[in-house]
């Protein structure tokens, strides 16, 4: 049996960054309708919550641990946003140029990129995050003068999501694919799905027919 070894090179892996968000606002009947490049994306934060335990005793000691649900929640930060947000954060428009706030927050979902590095390669590979059923509140906006040292606004939302089913498997509202794990065509067929083609539009898949497409990919090679 081999020593373990630590560092070795190659394997100081670590992940940064943020790009190529993607928006699918929910449409009729839980549709999603098709998807928009978000532009200017600066952060997402995940933040999950819930799975707290309560403890449970019999015969003076500790008999049981049970867990609560856990929810799966981020924030979104951001220079600006596409048209398309609009409805998802509020707002209706009105008229030519003119919006109103305090309207119902229509559902969508969310998909964006961050880079997988290591000591060899910074830029070995990505990771293709990808939310279902997610909902925004309210977010405080901040309007300062302009001075000898200017800074554009920096638009934040707060997200909660709604778990959706998955064939075997508790329902979730989130799923990470990492891109280095997996065939170069299984990729493509990922990202085409997703961000879409010259002949096909962005569309978001559930998660049963992500995961049969990268299963079915896979095999075919």
């Amino acid at each position: 049996m081999a020593r373990l070894i630590w560092d070795a090179t190659g394997e100081k892996q670590f992940e940064m960054g943020t790009k190529q968000g993607v928006l699918y606002p929910m449409g009729a009947e839980g549709a999603y309708n098709n998807g928009v490049a978000w532009n200017g994306l600066t952060a997402v934060t995940e933040s999950p919550s819930g799975a707290e335990e309560t403890k449970l005793y019999a015969d003076d000691s500790k008999y049981a641990s049970l867990r609560s649900a856990e929810e799966y929640g981020f924030t979104v930060e951001a220079y600006t946003y596409p048209p398309e947000w609009e409805p998802c954060d509020g707002s209706a428009q009105v008229a030519t140029g003119t919006t109103i706030g305090q309207q119902k927050r229509k559902a969508f979902g969310f998909s964006w990129v961050t880079t997988i590095g290591n000591d060899i390669d910074p830029e070995a590979g990505q990771k293709i995050h990808v939310v279902w059923s997610a909902t925004a509140s309210p977010s405080e906006k901040s309007y300062a003068t302009i001075n000898d040292n200017p800074d554009a606004i920096t638009f934040s939302w707060e997200c909660s999501t709604s778990p959706v089913n998955v064939t075997g498997h508790r329902p979730t509202s989130h799923m990470e694919i990492d891109c280095t794990k997996l065939k170069p065509n299984t990729v493509k067929a990922i990202e085409d799905k997703l961000w879409g083609t010259e002949s096909a539009e962005a569309t978001l898949p559930t998660p049963d027919e992500l995961i049969k497409l990268i299963t079915d990919t896979e095999k075919a090679g």
